[in-house]
């Protein structure tokens, strides 16, 4: 594991919040499962808590105990497009803590194809919340330099690297539908 990542690793096992590139846009991120964390990144946010997270991961293991029981199409629907820049919302677990999910009965998840965020994920050791790394309503970061720019220190660590070269964050999917929740 390379400085970089190691510092991060520690940053989140903290609870500290984060910053990493993603597919489109950098992310915010801490552990799922640290409420004060999870608090500390709405509040860095100015986001209120009751529009959710989605996390990301490093593969399926690391977000199946998230997912409530779905039909077995719904799961292979999602598990074709992964890892990749493919967000499904999945009815959620009991194992689900509710701060992650806000008003929401569902969870959304994304197994990443992106590099940096899946190594960060496997050092880790689990799933990460992943969300745009800007105060609500202004544009996402999508360079280190922008994330710096935005919340200075108030973030814990910054890791710096390319985005995956999307214009637009990922498309969300409803995993029992299939209907586009966002484009």
């Amino acid at each position: 594991m390379d400085a970089a990542i190691a510092g991060a690793v520690a940053a989140l096992r903290a609870g500290d919040v984060i910053a990493y590139p993603t597919e489109a846009v950098y992310g915010l991120g801490c552990d799922p499962l640290n409420q004060g964390a999870v608090a500390r990144l709405f509040a860095l946010k100015q986001r209120p808590a009751d529009q959710g997270v989605l996390l990301i991961a490093a593969d399926f293991s690391q977000v199946e105990k998230f997912i409530g029981t779905v039909p077995a199409d719904a799961l292979a629907r999602a598990r074709a497009t992964w890892p990749g820049p493919h967000t499904w919302v999945f009815p959620r677990s009991a194992a689900t803590p509710d701060w992650l999910a806000g008003d929401h009965a569902g969870i959304a998840l994304r197994v990443t194809a992106h590099t940096l965020a899946g190594r960060l994920c496997h050092a880790f050791g689990g799933a990460l919340v992943s969300t745009s790394a800007n105060r609500h309503g202004a544009a996402p970061a999508r360079s280190a330099a922008q994330v710096r720019c935005a919340f200075g220190a108030e973030i814990a660590c910054i890791l710096d690297g390319p985005t995956g070269g999307l214009e637009l964050p990922t498309p969300i999917r409803d995993a029992i539908s299939g209907a586009i929740l966002r484009n």
